[in-house]
């Protein structure tokens, strides 16, 4: 039986306890809720892969305890409720919080708990200060009803990310500070199992789709395994295409690729089936994807080397301004003031030549606001708290962009080297003691 993953998968910066059934013994992460069977705690995914004929695990709320990872607040000790926890109708706590992956632990829907014995609330605990109260103070806006989150501060030394390139044995984990790089053990079919796959999060999950070995595949990352599903893209897609999380991640977009010909062709994964949707109206190979006004949008061309840029919503690809360049190679990083950022890639305009630049689509306009340290194309990039990590190809940079609270481009500095010239390396924040 396949038990629908849809309740919160927390990170560790967020866990102050375990307990005794809030961490799956399968993939080793917590959840709001798990299942004990057998002797051991799973959550439902681990449940659906480990025990397909089960029908009668019975999932309940997480005894963990947990914390405001960002130190906005002192709220720690805190419990996770569920839909069927009677102490979501507490006053205090009046909107129930599934399926958003925010900063903060306002979405643990959660009170400063003294852990009465009999699982109740104190007039003693609705006076104290909660994180949520906490947020409501500050500029941090969050909905259940929509995707709209605003990131929180989260230093670079706090910051860790799983780096698998296309030499799958030679993945490490990347400090966001620069202090360390250490190799980290991912396991896959062959050696060559990420090579020019794009990926996107699905439901909390890291997922890489299709590239050079299979170019239909859908692969997910269970722990320190990359493990291919039996779902199939409806297209090979063997290389130049790319991938973006979409609906609140809970679903990817995958688009482009070259199969014969290059591909204008778009499908959608929601973590079981994969669906077709609309087709761009122009070739985007090596375009990327990223988000402008929270819509998936591409730029530019390798092989036809044109300038166009396009937007997905729900009618269609509609055309936004020409970038002032000939592109491609670049990566796309969409932020949360609604503009998208476009950083490297090649300039056929002048001959190819490799670009240092940082571009800026607001307000319906391209705009230069900086320079990498080294030019770069064919890096992959991951949007951080208020930093963005790009990962050079050539020139092998790793390079931290920083930015004010209202998002505007304050510092590039470099923190490392990528140890080969690893193109388009697979990206995963985590952390510090990841598979190493």
């Amino acid at each position: 039986m396949e038990f629908l993953d849809s309740h919160l998968h927390v990170s560790n910066d967020r866990v102050s306890a375990d307990g005794s059934r809030g961490r799956c013994d399968g993939c080793k992460c917590v959840y709001g809720e798990t299942a004990l069977f057998d002797g051991r705690v799973y959550c439902r995914n681990c449940m659906s892969q480990n025990f397909p004929e089960n029908k009668t695990a019975k999932f309940e709320p997480t005894d963990a305890k947990f914390k405001c990872p960002g130190k906005k607040c002192d709220a720690d000790q805190m419990n996770i409720l569920s839909e069927s926890n009677e102490l979501l109708n507490i006053e205090k706590q009046e909107n129930v919080v599934k399926n958003v992956n925010i900063i903060c632990c306002a979405n643990f829907q959660c009170w400063k708990a003294n852990n009465n014995s009999n699982n109740t609330v104190t007039d003693e605990d609705k006076t104290r200060t909660s994180c949520l109260d906490k947020l409501k103070e500050t500029t941090t806006e969050f909905s259940i009803k929509t995707t709209t989150t605003t990131k929180m501060r989260q230093m670079p030394s706090d910051v860790f990310i799983l780096v698998i390139p296309y030499f799958v044995k030679e993945s490490y984990l990347q400090s966001g500070d620069g202090s360390s790089q250490i190799l980290a053990t991912i396991k896959a079919s062959d050696n060559y199992y990420a090579e020019n796959a794009a990926y996107a999060l699905v439901n909390g999950k890291l997922h890489i789709f299709g590239g050079n070995s299979y170019g239909t595949k859908i692969a997910r990352l269970d722990d320190c395994t990359l493990n291919e599903l039996t779902v199939r893209l409806n297209e090979e897609r063997n290389h130049n295409h790319a991938a973006l999380s979409i609906e609140n991640e809970e679903k990817a977009l995958i688009c482009f690729g070259y199969s014969g010909v290059n591909l204008k062709t778009c499908e959608i994964f929601d973590g079981s089936t994969t669906v077709s949707t609309f087709a761009s109206n122009w070739t985007h190979k090596y375009g990327g994807l990223g988000l402008y006004k929270n819509q998936p949008t591409s730029v530019g061309c390798d092989n036809e080397k044109h300038q166009k840029a396009e937007t997905l919503s729900a009618s269609g690809w509609t055309s936004l301004p020409d970038h002032p360049k000939r592109i491609s190679g670049h990566s796309l990083v969409g932020l949360e003031n609604q503009s998208m950022l476009l950083i490297g890639g090649w300039d056929w305009g002048n001959g190819g030549v490799s670009q240092s630049d940082i571009w800026q689509l607001k307000d319906e306009k391209w705009n230069k606001i900086g320079e990498l340290l080294q030019p770069a194309y064919s890096g992959s990039a991951i949007y951080i708290g208020r930093s963005i990590y790009y990962f050079g190809h050539y020139s092998k940079a790793i390079e931290r962009l920083d930015f004010t609270e209202t998002e505007e481009l304050q510092s590039v500095s470099k923190i490392g080297n990528q140890q080969g010239n690893y193109n388009y390396p697979v990206l995963f924040q985590t952390v510090s003691n990841y598979c190493i």
